[in-house]
């Protein structure tokens, strides 16, 4: 593990999987939106950020409608949701090209959002983990469902400087809201 007390501001990537989303017949993937279930995930994934307090300085979130729609009903749990940067990538991306995008925000956001899909949500947990609390890491590979949050800790002074294995995996979370 390389991330260190003393080697730059502690940082925090929270990444959070969307809620789950419905399968309406003849929507288009990045159309589709949140199921019920979904609908009631997403604002307890939005109480449960706000209670750990995880909530972020910036959020990246995906552009297809179950992205957006989990980013509106979890940051509606906040009193001031933070700034949004709704990013094409995220929707495609692998590890590889979130990690990109994580890169670009700037220096001075101490608490990122991710907000996008698997599998590759998953993948960027476990790349940029270098190790994990408890049985975090076990968690995340066993199973990333709809609406898990993880969150990763490491020390730098830029996120540019976010690499492979130089973060700490601090939690992992599946918040669910109650069946109405």
């Amino acid at each position: 593990m390389t991330a260190r007390a003393g080697s730059g501001p502690l940082r925090r990537l929270v990444v959070l999987r969307h809620a789950k989303s419905a399968w309406p017949e003849g929507v288009p993937d990045q159309l589709r939106p949140l199921a019920a279930r979904g609908r009631r995930d997403a604002p307890a994934a939005g109480r449960a950020l706000a209670e750990c307090d995880w909530l972020p300085d910036l959020a990246v979130c995906s552009t297809a409608v179950r992205a957006r729609q989990t980013w509106e009903l979890a940051s509606g749990q906040w009193g001031t949701p933070p700034p949004v940067r709704h990013d094409r990538r995220v929707y495609a991306a692998g590890a590889s090209d979130l990690l990109e995008v994580v890169r670009e925000a700037p220096p001075e956001v101490e608490t990122l959002l991710l907000v996008g899909h698997n599998p590759a949500l998953e993948e960027l947990v476990l790349e940029l983990a270098g190790d994990g609390l408890d049985d975090t890491l076990d968690r995340v590979r066993t199973k990333f469902p709809t609406s898990a949050i993880a969150v990763l800790a490491w020390h730098g002074t830029a996120w540019t400087a976010l690499a492979p294995g130089t973060a700490l995996l601090t939690a992992m979370t599946v918040p669910r809201g109650a069946p109405g």
